[in-house]
């Protein structure tokens, strides 16, 4: 069949007039764009949480810690499996175990009957937090660090199981500095808050160097356990040294909960170091945020990020924010470090595997 000659100066106007697909994302695409917010708190039995995240096209992981400013675990746990349940295909959760009793005879099964509870209720990995070198004491009194071998049944389970372990390991290095030295606001806010975990006061502590020190020879020492350093694995200062820690532990991905705005002072700094940075590692990367919906208690101290009476507004907010940052090249004011961030307009691809397809992969999602 042949087109009729009246048709052929239209046809060819129209391919004339598409033009090529742009290369990067806009702020109208947000809502369009399929997302997974990796990293997140959901502690409150409500249906705010899922609510917003179906408007904005969002998926979630919401992660289980063993920390005394959440709910008890078997709360945290019991919401959990509600919201899975509710909404499979959107919520997706990470269970965790407690350490209370470490180094009993019984612990190690406690820890692994913690995890096969979490996993037969469609948990897609298991969470290690920051109390683990920071502040766990075995029952000896002494201090646990994430290389002791007594937690390797454990992760040989886990890893078994096909499972990856999302670890939060240290803080960010803001945490060793004074407050006048530390590069955001939402640093000083968070450890004046929580003095507990500022290492500037508490020099007898171990230092950053050691945290990390243990957190790659743990690393190392589990070579096929599928591994998340959360927060950017506390290298948020640095897209030099993440990019070193990511090539030497091929199985070891980040997220980057919480972190943004010590990414915004280096691409502030340096626009197209940051920019390589995102695109040479785009296939290790997921975004996260940290947001936490915990119940309201007018006594509770900040939390990071900090919550405000209104959490869809406060979600819906940070990830329109993150996403100009990242997706689009426009500029916008970040209170945290007191100046306005151009955004890194990755490319549409990158996009994709940051905000989506890298989680999928790497928490084994189904549908």
């Amino acid at each position: 069949m042949r087109l009729s000659t009246t048709l052929l100066p239209l046809a060819a106007l129209a391919l004339v007039g598409a033009g090529p697909a742009p290369s990067t994302y806009g702020e109208a695409d947000f809502t369009r764009v399929a997302k997974l917010d990796a990293h997140v708190h959901a502690n409150r039995d409500a249906p705010d949480f899922l609510s917003v995240a179906r408007k904005d096209g969002f998926e979630l992981l919401s992660i289980n810690v063993d920390y005394p400013d959440f709910p008890p675990l078997a709360v945290q746990a019991r919401i959990a499996y509600k919201m899975h349940a509710a909404d499979p295909k959107r919520f997706h959760f990470a269970t965790t175990f407690s350490m209370d009793g470490f180094g009993g005879k019984n612990w190690t099964a406690q820890a692994t009957r913690a995890v096969d509870d979490g996993f037969a209720h469609g948990a897609v990995a298991v969470k290690v937090w920051k109390n683990i070198g920071m502040i766990a004491k075995d029952t000896a009194g002494k201090r646990v660090f994430l290389d002791d071998p007594r937690f390797d049944p454990v992760m040989a389970h886990i890893q078994a199981r096909g499972h990856p372990l999302i670890a939060h390991q240290g803080e960010p290095k803001n945490c060793w500095l004074p407050l006048d030295q530390m590069t955001t606001d939402n640093d000083r806010t968070y450890f004046s808050e929580h003095p507990e975990y500022y290492m500037y006061r508490h020099p007898e502590e171990p230092s950053y160097e050691q945290l990390m020190a243990v957190r790659d020879r743990f690393v190392a020492r589990h070579p096929k356990l599928a591994f998340d350093g959360a927060h950017m694995a506390s290298l948020e200062w640095s897209v030099d040294e993440l990019a070193k820690f990511l090539d030497t532990y091929p199985n070891a991905m980040v997220d980057l909960a919480a972190r943004m705005s010590q990414v915004q002072v280096q691409s502030n700094a340096n626009r197209a170091k940051v920019r390589d940075f995102f695109i040479k590692y785009q296939d290790r990367l997921m975004y996260g945020t940290d947001l936490t919906d915990s119940p309201l208690d007018p006594n509770a101290r900040a939390q990071n990020p900090p919550t405000t009476g209104n959490f869809t507004k406060e979600a819906d907010d940070m990830w329109r924010s993150d996403w100009r940052y990242l997706a689009t090249p426009l500029s916008q004011p970040i209170a945290a470090i007191k100046a306005d961030a151009p955004g890194l307009a990755l490319p549409r691809a990158v996009i994709d595997k940051i905000y989506y397809a890298n989680a999928r992969r790497f928490f084994h999602l189904k549908g």
